[in-house]
């Protein structure tokens, strides 16, 4: 059974062999670039992890791996737009290397590129797979559209911004697990094990990543720290505080919420001392353990012997600084 590495270091190479139009470069170049930059192949390494939990071979999963890949980067380059961010992965974002509408556009070519790799499947499990591809891809535009809501939104609760993250990130991590079980042929009852393990572990990581948003360093995070600070985004960390901080505090919170400044050192560093000194990482730590207890409880009812790499996976997600 191949390991984390050895499984993103395929779909590296199956990524690096995908020929694109040459006579169409200016649209192309951007999908090469975001492709080729260094990035961890959380969802197609999952999907084929799953599908070799049931069968040796990989090749029958590989192509559906790959345009989940490439559908999610499609996403990168979208969101990256909507949260004028410059930086992803250590290096310039499309939006910021070319231009809005060369993101859009290249964005767009990525979702049709996507299809042409998901439907590379035997044909007696294509509409089932495509339901699972269509479901997530349709929740990811919705937990977008919320997330973009949110900033307007003067009262968001934390179930609210659980759900958003649900659909965001981790349904695509879910589907993925799902997809990869469907190719290998397994029941619906493991596929669904498959799917909230993929959906529980999707929750932690991202508030494992809100988390290292406003307290991890930019040169392993590959994003601009104090990010979602700058741009008011109101994530648990933000709303955990509005409910342990006595008003005063949350007075403060919301004014720094409400403006955007040119110079956002000062507001990013007022912002951390008060996650800080009402506990906030440990607050985000309890939950991140929550949703990970909860994959945990969901790979136990997966009935295969090996299942090492997803333990290691998971344990890592905790300890992850980056």
């Amino acid at each position: 059974m191949k390991s984390y590495l050895e499984l993103r270091q395929l779909i590296d190479q199956r990524l690096d062999k995908i020929e694109f139009l040459a006579d169409a470069k200016s649209l192309y170049s951007p999908i090469e670039y975001i492709l080729s930059l260094k990035a961890k192949r959380i969802r197609p390494v999952l999907l084929l992890m799953a599908h070799q939990l049931f069968s040796d071979n990989l090749q029958k999963a590989m192509s559906p791996a790959i345009g989940i890949e490439i559908f999610h980067n499609f996403t990168l380059l979208h969101d990256d737009i909507m949260d004028n961010a410059s930086v992803r992965r250590g290096y310039k974002t499309v939006h910021e290397k070319w231009n809005n509408n060369t993101a859009i556009l290249s964005g767009d070519a990525m979702l049709i590129e996507s299809y042409k790799h998901i439907i590379d499947v035997d044909n007696k499990i294509l509409n089932a797979v495509l339901a699972i591809y269509n479901n997530a891809a349709i929740q990811v535009c919705i937990g977008q559209k919320c997330d973009m809501d949110f900033e307007n939104q003067k009262n968001v609760t934390i179930s609210e911004y659980i759900k958003m993250i649900e659909y965001k990130t981790a349904v695509l991590i879910a589907a993925s697990m799902q997809i990869g079980g469907l190719i290998a042929g397994t029941d619906h009852k493991t596929q669904e094990h498959l799917f909230e393990f993929g959906k529980n572990i999707g929750i932690a990581f991202q508030l494992k990543d809100d988390l290292l948003d406003v307290f991890g360093s930019k040169n392993v995070f590959g994003k601009e720290v104090g990010g979602d600070i700058k741009s008011n985004k109101k994530t648990y960390l933000f709303l955990k505080a509005l409910e342990v901080a006595d008003g005063k505090t949350v007075k403060k919170l919301n004014k720094y919420y409400s403006t955007f400044l040119n110079d956002n050192i000062q507001k990013i560093n007022n912002v951390k001392e008060i996650f800080l000194s009402h506990n906030i990482i440990d607050h985000t730590n309890i939950l991140i353990k929550k949703y990970h207890d909860l994959a945990m409880e969901n790979l136990e009812h997966i009935d295969v012997k090996d299942k090492d790499n997803f333990y290691e996976f998971s344990n890592k997600l905790l300890d992850r600084i980056n």
